[in-house]
């Protein structure tokens, strides 16, 4: 079959080297995709968000199957358009419509649903112009530190953990006087939950669901999780502490009644549901919900699935899943981040990448790169995830970052320290 992949970065990129691997695969190809996309299919020139373009290379291409990788085209209806459009509607989608895209793209939606449906979770309030005073009141109910979320999408900044009262409250009316634009125009306030954090995947047809290989990521800048929030530095696949007691919890507490909740609520749902999850002494909260796979996780997580991956994604947009299987590679799996330097503030484009071709044992995938004449440069803050299998988490570490070191562009940096906490 012919199959388009959404989107141009590390997850893309790491969803199409491991579709490339099936024997059900005829040709592959990217929207907008990157150069190292161009290496195992077709890039197609089209915006994650430009449907109507999106359109006629789907039908040009003779697409059989789309897999959206970001999010944005997923919550303003890539699915949905597809399903309305007499010429499309054949043609397999696997992200959730729009109903099911709430989930990440509104932070108080995805608070209410689990509620709605007993799923753990820190107590919050949602907060606009209209009832600021009702939240600065549950904000002083709280114990620091203090967390605030943008209700809607923020490119992955709308959230703020501060320390202090006085200055959670100040942030909270920048918040809502527009400082992430109409994302922010509602705000959430939580509870902060101490703990450490696993992302959970499933890929789902709305009643079954597989479990997909779990991973750590790390998304602060700093070494020792210090600094700036980023898009994510590098991820570990497995993790320790999930061991067969945490999952069971996660599964019966959380995936089987969020699939569930769907269901009930009548929210017809094809794709991946990543659960950003929080270990409290043993016992899983959900933090977030995201309706697509997590970069840099993906860049893990797909290494260890050995069974045929076009095979779940047909399971899942047929309504067939529970007749697929499912197998795990054991080994460990190590990917690291190398990001433009002054990421995630301003930072410089267009330098010359070298050494991508002397990485032994380690998959390079591409994240904000881009070609020019014969060289490729860096186009984005997270610019190549270096990928490693390992016997161990270390093992895996260690072969990544003795490729960091080789892979060279000015003011490439990375973090030293992934695993640090495991």
């Amino acid at each position: 079959m012919n199959i388009l992949l959404i989107g141009s970065g590390g997850r893309e990129h790491a969803l199409g080297w491991k579709i490339n691997q099936s024997k059900k695969i005829k040709k592959l190809f990217f929207a907008p995709g990157n150069p190292g996309t161009a290496e195992i299919g077709i890039n197609l020139n089209a915006n994650v968000n430009d449907f109507q373009k999106i359109k006629k290379l789907v039908v040009e291409n003779k697409i059989n199957m789309v897999v959206v990788g970001p999010e944005v085209p997923l919550v303003e209806g890539i699915h949905d358009f597809f399903a309305n459009d007499p010429d499309l509607k054949s043609i397999k989608v696997v992200g959730p419509k729009k109903a099911g895209a709430k989930l990440e793209g509104s932070k108080n939606f995805a608070k209410d649903f689990m509620l709605r449906n007993s799923i753990p979770t820190a107590k919050y309030f949602t907060v606009s112009s209209n009832n600021l005073t009702e939240g600065i009141n549950f904000l002083k109910t709280l114990v620091s530190p203090y967390v605030l979320k943008a209700d809607g999408l923020a490119a992955g900044k709308g959230v703020l953990i501060i320390d202090s009262l006085e200055e959670a409250e100040n942030s909270l009316r920048k918040m809502l006087a527009g400082q992430f634009g109409d994302a922010s125009n509602k705000v959430v306030i939580e509870e902060f939950l101490s703990g450490v954090e696993v992302s959970v995947f499933v890929i789902t047809d709305g009643k079954s669901y597989k479990i997909l290989p779990e991973a750590k990521d790390y998304k602060r800048i700093g070494e020792g999780d210090t600094g700036l929030n980023t898009g994510g530095m590098g991820a570990v696949s497995p993790v320790p502490f999930v061991n067969a007691e945490f999952m069971d919890k996660v599964e019966t507490q959380i995936i089987q009644t969020t699939i569930s909740g769907l269901q009930k609520e009548q929210i017809e749902y094809t794709g991946f549901i990543f659960f950003g999850l929080i270990n409290v002494k043993g016992n899983p909260y959900v933090i977030e919900y995201n309706v697509r796979m997590g970069d840099p996780e993906t860049e893990a997580v797909i290494l260890r699935i050995k069974s045929d991956f076009v095979d779940l994604l047909e399971g899942a947009a047929n309504g067939n899943l529970e007749e697929k299987k499912i197998e795990f590679d054991e080994q460990s799996v190590a990917s690291v981040m190398l990001v433009s330097g002054g990421y995630p503030e301003n930072y410089e484009k267009e330098k010359v990448i070298s050494g991508t071709e002397n990485t032994p044992n380690s998959i390079i995938f591409h994240a904000g790169t881009k070609k020019v004449g014969n060289n490729i440069v860096t186009n984005g803050g997270r610019v190549i995830a270096i990928s490693s299998f390992g016997k161990t988490i270390n093992d895996a570490l260690k072969t990544s970052y003795k490729n960091a070191e080789v892979i060279e562009f000015d003011k490439k940096y990375f973090r030293k320290d992934l695993g640090f906490d495991l």
